[in-house]
């Protein structure tokens, strides 16, 4: 009997024995190590991260690309990708000899771009196209029937899953096994596939549990439909998974190989980046991190089980690692925003923090002067406890402080900080850096803010630096206080250091022309 007339989990099987031979004339096995989670299971992080191309997608393009038959690679092949899939292709195409016509989308981070040109020389061609894979798959089908170069699908290819499924091998090889559960992220599904099927074989006890982004779950919605569906938004944080329509072979194979999908929300996938940095220095794409995301969630219904997850690639963009990194969900603290309504006079601002904030972090302070009587500051408040943080509010009761929680508001991530001009009679604006530790800034407020004057601005957000940088501002009754305050507060005090002043320009803009 043929192979291609096989069923297909037994196809995925036999193409994965001779990938074996395959793949590693491309590139070599990828650790697996042991990260600790306190209070969690034993887990173990296939590194696929580091891997040539920093992603395991090297493993399924060569294994596609090693069985071409010469008047099909004389023809070159052309393929779509959000990028890490491209490197592979890439890497293979060098490697052989092979043209390669590569189309991705617009928003297809550079430093993925680069890798491509950068594995792949003058054997690759990169075409921007669309704004979305599905749209950079279109004009790769359409050059496909126009040049009849061979497409080379990204995760719905038999032979591109039993690449993938290398990796599962190398994990069933490493001795370390066998695992409890294993955590496989899923876009297409070509790597879950393949790993799935791998490790069922081996350990058919196993339980599999695909993870998905919760605003990019197409195989969840496949599974649920009964066939793979179109979603109608997908959420592009996750980009390497980040995938409309899931596979219709990974479809086949993981409707009996997953044992239950889950999804984990931007935020969790942020804090798995963050564990994955500080246990084994590993700077994980947002998709290389789902695996993990969904074990930090679950940690507790884990606990003394043996976990594998896979960390599926390294190939994120510097400016968004930015972006994580100031994300709630990159903090270790829990966290949560408050919007408090305090008397517009001076000194209420320190009354609120003495009364009500005790013992919390505050990490983000929002506030701009809008109304004559009552102030409406906003603070993003985290502690270590739950507990702290669920006492805030009955405090802030207890003191009779009206109060919104805020947290998630768009106008808070964008920091949306209104502040009225009229409302300004002589302002002064100070540049301040606080150094991160706890009662800097009441100190500030409570020592050097005094008299009459009254705060009418403040714009601060915790940087993970020793040093917190905070604009600031200040209103007076009368231009002779301002100055008076200006020309006396010392550049360096306890908890702070007074920058260099804002020039006159800026203080205009800021207090509206005034």
């Amino acid at each position: 009997m043929e192979r291609e007339d096989l069923p297909l989990d037994r196809q995925l099987r036999q193409e994965t024995l001779f990938a074996r031979e395959r793949v590693y004339r491309f590139g070599q096995p990828t650790p697996l190590e042991r990260i600790i989670i306190p209070d969690g299971p034993e887990v173990w992080v296939k590194r696929e991260d580091l891997c040539a191309v920093k992603s395991y997608k090297w493993r399924g393009a060569c294994n596609r690309m090693a069985v071409l038959a010469p008047q099909e690679a004389a023809k070159g092949v052309v393929t779509a990708s959000a990028g890490n899939h491209a490197q592979g292709i890439a890497l293979a195409a060098k490697s052989l000899g092979i043209r390669a016509r590569i189309y991705m989308p617009r928003s297809t981070p550079r430093v993925k771009q680069s890798a491509v040109l950068h594995h792949g020389g003058e054997f690759v061609e990169i075409h921007l196209s669309g704004d979305s894979y599905d749209e950079a798959v279109q004009a790769a089908r359409a050059d496909e029937a126009q040049s009849g170069a061979v497409y080379v699908h990204a995760y719905d290819d038999v032979k591109v899953m039993a690449g993938q499924g290398t990796l599962a091998d190398e994990v069933v090889l490493s001795g370390h096994g066998p695992f409890d559960a294993a955590y496989l992220q899923i876009g297409g599904g070509g790597m879950a596939a393949g790993v799935s099927t791998w490790l069922k074989t081996y350990w058919p006890g196993i339980e599999i549990i695909g993870v998905e982004g919760i605003g990019q779950a197409s195989m969840k919605a496949a599974l649920e439909a009964g066939k793979p569906i179109s979603l109608e938004n997908v959420d592009l944080f996750c980009d390497g998974t980040a995938v409309r329509k899931a596979g219709e072979f990974p479809f086949q194979i993981l409707r009996e190989t997953l044992d239950r999908i889950e999804t984990v929300t931007n935020t969790e996938v942020s804090h798995a980046i963050r564990t994955l940095w500080e246990t084994l220095r590993c700077v994980s794409e947002p998709s290389g991190a789902l695996g993990l995301a969904a074990v930090i969630k679950n940690r507790e219904a884990l606990k003394g089980k043996k976990v594998l997850i896979v960390v599926s690639g390294s190939n994120v963009d510097f400016l968004q690692l930015g972006l994580i990194a100031q994300s709630q969900g990159a903090s270790n603290q829990i966290s949560r925003t408050l919007r408090v309504r305090i008397p517009e006079r001076p000194g209420t601002m320190l009354e609120l923090l003495d009364t009500c904030f005790d013992g919390v972090n505050i990490t983000d302070f929002q506030y701009g002067k809008t109304d004559e009587a009552e102030a409406w500051p906003a603070f993003t408040i985290a502690a270590d406890d739950a507990a702290v943080l669920d006492g805030v509010p009955a405090k802030l009761d207890a003191a009779g402080f009206a109060w919104q929680d805020l947290t998630g508001a768009i106008d808070i991530d964008f920091r949306a900080i209104p502040l009225r001009s009229d409302l300004l009679r002589n302002p002064a604006f100070l540049r301040l850096d606080f150094y991160e530790r706890k009662g800097a800034l009441h100190d500030f407020l409570g020592q050097r803010i005094q008299g009459n004057a009254n705060l009418c601005y403040f714009n601060y957000r915790q940087s993970g630096e020793r040093i917190g940088r905070a604009l600031i501002g200040l209103d007076f009754p009368s231009p002779y206080e301002r100055d008076a305050l200006l020309m006396t507060i010392p550049s360096h005090g306890d908890g702070y250091r007074l920058c260099e002043p804002v020039d006159e320009e800026t203080r205009r803009r800021l207090a509206g022309g005034k």
